[in-house]
């Protein structure tokens, strides 16, 4: 279903060359923003990214319902349709559905275990084993580096890549000598991807911070249209 030149000209293509061909299974991936920069419609135009190749995404909200997820999605998807013709989008979107499972823990009631149980259903139930999960809002001004560590054995388990968002604050300094802003610096022997998300007078620039373990990371910066997160 993935059209030549949607591949050519996705902002993941080339996020994949300059991490050495994508975050792969096992690991894990932040995307980090302030409030109100991008960082949902980033994680759901990565999760579309996927779903247009049809691969599977389970995607965890820990403070948005089901009904909004979707219809960041839905807005999403009209996007990219949109942006590259997409033809036959109705097929398409049915495709997009049946690949994409959305789980939702608000009120503080997420636990790796509730986790792990939702993917055992859903592979046990619904024959249903994702390529990539999707963990939205998580509090990493809370969590645990053994929290961190199980959810990285977690994807190793389920074979499937992680990406999160996480909330930076503009008033924190930043002293990771790569540039990692809290709170997620704590935790970067852990996590093997990072990339920030800077506003940049009508751009949102997305920047690579860390490349699992390569000792010089590749300085890119992508323009993306604030509102789309497609390429400017």
């Amino acid at each position: 279903m993935y059209r030549k030149e949607i591949n050519e000209r996705s902002p993941i293509r080339l996020l994949e060359r300059s991490i050495h061909n994508g975050l792969g299974k096992g690991n894990i991936g932040v995307v980090a923003a302030r409030a109100g920069i991008g960082k949902t419609a980033c994680l759901v135009q990565i999760a579309l990214d996927d779903l247009l190749r049809e691969r599977r995404v389970f995607h965890v909200s820990l403070e948005q319902p089901v009904h909004r997820v979707r219809s960041w999605y839905d807005e999403m998807f009209h996007e990219v349709v949109t942006a590259y013709k997409l033809p036959s989008p109705d097929t398409a979107r049915v495709d997009v559905e049946r690949l994409r499972q959305i789980h939702t823990y608000v009120g503080h009631s997420f636990t790796i275990d509730k986790l792990r149980e939702a993917l055992r259903f859903s592979r046990e139930h619904l024959h249903f084993e994702p390529d990539m999960i999707v963990i939205d809002d998580f509090p990493w001004n809370e969590a645990k580096a053994s929290e961190v560590k199980a959810l990285k054995a977690l994807a190793a388990e389920v074979g499937a890549e992680i990406w999160m968002s996480a909330l930076t604050h503009r008033e924190e300094p930043v002293v990771d000598p790569a540039g990692i802003p809290k709170p997620v610096d704590q935790f970067t022997p852990i996590i093997d991807v990072v990339v920030s998300l800077v506003p940049d007078s009508e751009k949102v620039m997305l920047r690579l911070l860390k490349d699992h373990g390569e000792p010089v990371v590749t300085d890119i910066s992508i323009g993306l249209d604030p509102r789309t997160m497609l390429l400017v």
